[in-house]
């Protein structure tokens, strides 16, 4: 039997507790793959936007957005461990990152097959989206691009 998660969590912008190898295991068990922690710190660190979610003190989730503050912003790395999911944590947070964005249009970078959760927040598939990636190779084998 599984047991009920109480959920009173908090949502922070503050990197000072963040445990990297936490968040990097996290993405791994979420599963959205190997990070690297230390990379993860730089992105979350150079990102305008943050937000954790912690839930009795220990880390739970993650996102981060960049924005010019006023037309465009666009998140990345929403990260929640499977036990939270489903319970409003991650839409708190989507709106959490949308909010200190001050941005009038949000651009996101989903997950395949997590495109409903959004969809749910108003978010629309793009026709004219393009990008410029490291691996496109991995990024077609992963279903991101065509």
């Amino acid at each position: 039997m599984r047991r009920a998660i109480e959920m009173n969590p908090t949502l922070s912008d503050d990197l000072q507790p963040v445990d990297w190898d936490r968040l990097a295991d996290i993405f791994k068990r979420a599963p959205l793959g190997d990070r690297d922690p230390a990379e993860l710190r730089l992105a979350f660190g150079n990102s305008g936007v943050r937000c954790f979610a912690w839930q009795d003190g220990k880390l739970v989730g993650a996102g981060r957005a960049i924005t010019d503050g006023v037309r465009y912003a666009a998140i990345f790395d929403v990260v929640l461990l499977p036990e939270f999911q489903g319970k409003g944590l991650g839409k708190a947070m989507m709106l959490y990152l949308k909010e200190k964005s001050k941005a009038r249009n949000v651009l996101l970078h989903s997950v395949p097959g997590k495109e409903k959760f959004y969809e749910k927040l108003g978010y629309r598939r793009m026709r004219t989206a393009m990008g410029l990636f490291e691996n496109p190779d991995a990024q077609k084998r992963g279903g991101y691009i065509e």
